[in-house]
């Protein structure tokens, strides 16, 4: 971290964030919900996320972090990356379509991030200013630091002699332009234009004596976009500025990382760049070069390897696709923080979807168009009057200009050679033959499909299935399933498919019965740990895990199959409700004798009051801890005895533990039993099955009390997704 005194870093000003106009923000309505979506844009759906290391190379998301933070009243534990969105932003009522190009500046304890967010209403960009007390985990959005009539991004700030300055880019302005502090964090005043020149992502460095601008001028003659980098020098951050005498230091291809991409950092003495790779697409990731020399003559950088843990969720990842901007600054206590933006899509993917969808819909009306051919339902493409056999009346006029126009006799014959084509067509392909009706089905079934990818391309989104926001901020859960080795296919399909969820942190396997597979066995994009028991019994499944590191577990069969937007629909559910059980297969128990029975009684006396925890978030620590209690060991003999109904007794633990609702329902759209494709269902016979339940509901009764007093209703929340 560059921290000389009374020279330019990244913190330890004084202070506090708004605009140069009195401050307060842009135009819009507020929100506290937290449900506020990102208006589609075709530079994407930047986000920014916090991550720690013990080094500038060695950086992990805050998720990982040892000392994340964990609020009661949000239900995250621990609080997850992205930690700012442009979600966040707009319910706070600064409507924002992305949130990117991150600096942090640091005083003490707390943390103020700047960074630019785009203006759905101005569609540019402005400067906004984010502040945390709690190393990072939450933010409290302060308002629009800096709103001018052109575009701004990159919000460079500094401290230069006891002052607090912002250097963000102006380049659509023409202009490196610096501001100063005058209310820090949301009152700023221009101090000064440093340069006339329209430089894209400039910093300004102090290194050996003399202060460095970086950046690129992308409208200079011959200059490769995001492939050119220029160097000035000064003996003031405010100038006057000198060019460096290689400039343009570089040239070239853009994915070389010529572009820079946020703060330079200083690292056991040496200084290091980070710049962006803009080659597969634009900010498609940062690259970072430590600089081996830096004069005024001459400049060298090699590039270096960082390391920064990321998924391969790919666009269930909040930055699978691409990340281009990175802040890396030591704390006190001698850390790494970092902050970095990220997006789940590539640039200009909105446009790229609906030409697609273009073309296939097109494809599709040419296909409608051939079929009418040859089923005779359409005999004439060209009106006749454009033919040239067309024998009605035209003017005298007319018949001149035909004979004498060549082109237009040359297109009268080609219409006609169209008005034609039915019979040719159905001279060649005979629909009436069984060659005939086979193709006549297969352009039907090609129409078809076109048709689904165009709906899909143009109305179906970029195909994330991400995460839900709760106040304000995303978190994670564990996913737990019980299995044995006959079910090995299912748990690998299992595995593949929920390891791509966003919010899936680590999957644990308990595993009851038979040799346990290899980790290698799994494709994964999270870690899989495999709990070997000693005994196989049911009661396994909710025992206490003290390696377990979220607040939420799923507990899910490994023969359930459903979309990965389902389950975090439940998550975020259980994030509101985190004192019940939250699950998708509710019954309802109201007859005495008490008897077990399928979903589709609850449906018809419309309520529930049990949740299969099959498929089930409940809170690790107060149902694991519930469950392995003493009170419950006359339960838990009951499970062993009839290797059945664990999750009949969890929800009568939980009921009996409070005198407020202990179930929520969750509908899925649709559900897969893969247990039906492999023929290893450990309930066969249904009969023999719901018998057995409805005796545990009696013992469950008669040791814990009776759950027929309670009930909730199908559509009972707001959301819709419990009807």
């Amino acid at each position: 971290m560059i921290t000389p005194a009374n020279n330019i870093s990244g913190g330890g000003g004084s202070g506090g964030a708004t605009a140069v106009n009195g401050g307060g923000g842009v135009n819009g309505s507020s929100s506290t919900s937290g449900w506020w979506n990102n208006n589609k844009d075709n530079e994407g759906s930047w986000s920014i996320g916090v991550f720690y290391g013990t080094s500038p190379f060695n950086l992990k998301p805050i998720e990982q972090h040892g000392n994340n933070v964990w609020r009661d009243e949000s239900a995250a534990w621990p609080v997850a990356n992205p930690v700012l969105t442009c979600a966040s932003v707009s319910a706070a009522g600064y409507p924002s379509n992305f949130v990117a190009d991150p600096f942090l500046y640091i005083q003490g304890d707390t943390f103020y991030l700047f960074y630019e967010t785009k203006n759905p209403i101005t569609m540019q960009g402005d400067i906004g200013v984010s502040k945390s007390i709690d190393k990072g985990a939450t933010w409290q959005q302060l308002g629009i630091a800096l709103d001018e009539d052109w575009h701004l991004s990159y919000p460079y700030v500094f401290n230069y002699l006891g002052q607090i300055y912002m250097m963000p880019e102006s380049s659509q302005k023409g202009e490196v332009r610096v501001y100063r502090a005058i209310d820090f964090p949301l009152q700023w005043k221009l101090e000064k234009v440093i340069l006339k020149k329209p430089l894209v992502d400039a910093f300004t460095i102090f290194h050996d004596g003399q202060y460095w601008l970086f950046g690129s001028d992308d409208s200079s003659f011959g200059a490769k976009k995001n492939g050119e980098l220029e160097i000035w020098y000064s003996n003031s951050p405010l100038g006057t500025w000198k060019p460096h005498k290689k400039n343009p230091i570089y040239n070239v291809n853009k994915s070389l990382g010529a572009r820079n991409g946020g703060r330079p950092f200083e690292y056991n003495g040496h200084l290091y760049r980070v710049g962006q790779d803009c080659g597969e697409t634009y900010g498609h990731q940062t690259r970072v070069f430590r600089v081996d020399v830096l004069t005024k003559d001459d400049y060298k950088e090699v590039e270096v390897l960082i390391s920064l843990v990321n998924t391969n969720k790919s666009l269930n990842a909040w930055n699978g696709a691409r990340y281009h901007h990175l802040d890396v600054q030591q704390l006190s206590s001698g850390e790494w923080i970092g902050v970095m933006d990220g997006d789940r899509v590539p640039s200009g993917d909105p446009s790229r979807r609906f030409i697609f969808g273009c073309a296939s819909f097109t494809a599709v009306a040419i296909l409608i168009l051939l079929l009418g051919l040859l089923v005779g339902a359409v005999n004439c493409i060209i009106p006749l009057n454009w033919c040239a056999h067309y024998s009605g009346k035209r003017t005298d006029t007319s018949l001149v200009w035909e004979k004498s126009n060549f082109f237009s006799s040359k297109v009268r014959r080609l219409c006609s050679r169209l008005n034609r084509a039915a019979l040719y067509l159905q001279g060649k392909i005979k629909p009436n033959t069984y060659s005939g009706r086979t193709i006549l089905a297969l352009i039907f079934v090609i129409g078809a499909t076109l048709t689904c990818f165009g709906a899909k391309f143009i109305f179906g989104g970029s195909g994330a299935e991400e995460p839900y926001q709760y106040h304000g901020h995303y978190s994670q859960f564990t996913l737990l399933t019980m299995t044995y080795d006959a079910r090995l296919w299912n748990l690998k399909m299992y595995v593949k498919h929920y390891s791509r969820c966003s919010s899936v942190k680590e999957i644990v396997v308990v595993w009851n019965k038979g040799t346990p597979p290899k980790l290698t066995d799994f494709d994964s994009a999270v870690p899989v740990r495999i709990r070997i028991e000693e005994e196989n019994s049911l009661n396994n499944r909710f025992k206490v895990d003290p390696l377990i590191e979220t607040r939420a577990v799923l507990e899910l069969d490994d023969d359930i199959m459903m979309a990965c937007d389902d389950i975090e629909r439940g998550f975020r559910v259980w994030r509101q409700h985190p004192e019940r059980i939250v699950g998708f297969y509710p019954r309802l128990v109201n007859s005495i004798p008490l008897t077990y029975r399928a979903e589709k009684y609850a449906r018809s006396h419309h309520g529930y009051n049990l949740i299969l925890t099959g498929a089930a978030f409940i809170d690790s620590q107060f149902a694991f801890e519930k469950y392995w209690s003493d009170e419950a060991k006359p339960g838990r003999d009951l499970v062993d005895k009839y290797f059945n109904c664990e999750d009949v007794l969890l929800n009568y633990l939980y009921a009996n533990s409070s005198l407020t609702p202990t179930v929520e329902y969750v509908r899925p759209p649709f559900a897969v039993d893969t247990s039906k494709l492999s023929g290893v269902a450990i309930s066969r016979n249904t009969d023999e099955h719901y018998k057995i339940r409805s005796n545990c509901l009696q013992k469950f009764s008669e040791l814990y009390g009776s759950i027929l007093g309670r009930k909730s209703e199908f559509n009972g929340r707001k959301d819709g997704w419990d009807l």
